[in-house]
């Protein structure tokens, strides 16, 4: 029993960090109506880890990790300088193209490199019951940093994602959502080589969209997508550690059959609780 609580009690570490990390962005990423961002960042940073590996570094290797960073960012920051109010192509669009490429381009040069379709199948399921407390450690300090810019600029960056105020100076928007998106591409990243793009994908939105729906509050969205993250993550780690099945489409299916669920729920009250 007890040998069974300290296996589970990385993953369930690891689940927390995400889930927070993760709800919040999530909550933003909603409120700007650009969804599919992360699984478009997500497939980047394999891209750029297929290049790696294809060059012949080891798969987590400083190199690997270097350029796989590097192509993220380099998209991301792109995004978010190009970024206008009043786009002629909506901002999906764009994300969903990227995505493609990324994914067609990953396909390519796994047929170039040995076992390049095992890494792809791994980078999409994931499996968080294997992470170590090496990579939990880093993600704790990674995170750590990350949370303290957003507590520093988590009021503008709030009222971007709200359209609360208009920035006179557009280039000074432009800066703080460069800020904004390279930090929540790198949270991206790093979650993704924890769990997975399904995990990470459905950590960002499913959690997000559940507490959307009776939170009008943002704190109370913020909170309640991590207490909801949480337990989906928690409940998914126990019944494929106890059933034996893939962690990842596990916790997937929990949280995606919650929000509708819940939305059906919601469907028999009208008003929304704000806390």
């Amino acid at each position: 029993m007890i040998e069974n609580l300290l296996f589970l009690a990385t993953p369930f570490t690891a689940s927390i960090l995400m889930a927070g990390m993760l709800g919040y962005f999530g909550t933003h990423i909603l409120s700007r109506g650009i969804i599919f961002i992360d699984i478009a960042i997500a497939q980047i940073a394999a891209l750029g880890t297929m290049v790696g590996l294809l060059l012949g570094f080891p798969e987590e290797s400083i190199q690997v990790q270097f350029i796989s960073y590097t192509f993220t960012l380099l998209i991301i920051a792109g995004f978010a300088l190009t970024k206008r109010r009043d786009p002629v192509i909506p901002q999906e669009a764009i994300i969903g193209i990227i995505y493609c490429l990324g994914l067609a381009m990953s396909l390519l040069l796994a047929e170039k490199i040995p076992g390049g379709s095992n890494y792809i199948t791994k980078t999409i399921t994931g499996n968080i019951l294997w992470v170590t407390w090496d990579k939990v450690l880093k993600c704790i300090l990674l995170f750590g940093v990350i949370g303290i810019i957003h507590l520093i600029f988590g009021k503008t960056f709030k009222n971007i994602s709200l359209r609360n105020q208009k920035q006179k100076n557009l280039i000074r928007e432009k800066a703080y959502d460069l800020v904004f998106y390279l930090t929540f591409g790198i949270v991206i990243v790093k979650s993704v080589l924890v769990g997975g793009i399904f995990l990470v994908f459905i950590l960002l939105i499913a959690p997000s969209a559940t507490a959307a729906l009776f939170m009008v509050n943002w704190r109370g969205k913020i909170i309640w997508s991590w207490l909801i993250g949480i337990v989906g993550c928690g409940t998914g780690i126990l019944l494929s550690y106890s059933l034996d099945i893939s962690n990842g489409p596990a916790i997937v299916c929990l949280l995606g059959l919650l929000v509708f669920l819940l939305a059906f729920i919601r469907l028999l009250y009208s008003n929304k609780v704000n806390i």
